[in-house]
Parts: C-alpha cells; sequence; structure tokens
C-alpha cells in the first residue's frame, strides 16, 4: 500500500477527507523525524518504539575493484514492534 492508497484507506476508516488522511500522516512522520534528529525516541504504547542506534565504522570491500574501503559510523534509526502490533499481523 502506498501512501495515497493509505489516505484513502485512512479517509474510509475515519469518515475524513482524503487531504485530512494526507496532513495527519504528514504530522506523524515529520514528528517523528524532527524527535530522532534530536536525538529522541519516541515509544507507543502497543504499537512499537522509534529509536536511533550507532553503527560503529568498519572496514568494508569495493564489489567492483576489490580494494579495501573504511566505511565511516552513522546513526541508524530503528523500529521496535510492540506487542498489541506484533499480535494483530499473527
Amino acid at each position: 500500500m502506498n501512501k495515497s492508497e493509505f489516505e484513502k484507506y485512512i479517509a474510509k476508516q475515519h469518515s475524513i477527507t482524503q487531504k485530512e488522511a494526507d496532513k495527519i500522516i504528514n504530522m506523524f512522520t515529520s514528528s517523528i523525524i524532527s524527535a530522532l534528529s534530536e536525538g529522541k525516541e519516541v515509544s507507543l504504547t502497543g504499537f512499537g518504539q522509534f529509536s536511533i542506534s550507532e553503527v560503529a565504522s568498519r572496514t568494508g570491500r569495493n564489489p567492483r575493484t576489490g580494494d579495501t574501503i573504511q566505511i565511516p559510523s552513522y546513526k541508524q534509526p530503528r523500529f521496535k514492534v510492540g506487542k498489541k502490533l506484533k499480535e494483530a499481523v499473527k
């Protein structure tokens, strides 16, 4: 399901317009992105937890040339599924 289809789904489920559903989705995603960029975790009980984990630098290999390269450390967004969501999709 892409974003447009998801907007239609939300609009139908909650008797709102697709434009309102789009606004809700955009507010949610931008708020999660903003909180994570500030180093905060977001925990929605039953749904899941959004967090950031640090990935250490490591040595890799260029598949085209076979040369060894250094891959720098970076921050990786993570999502841990909540119990309610996990049970809903079983």
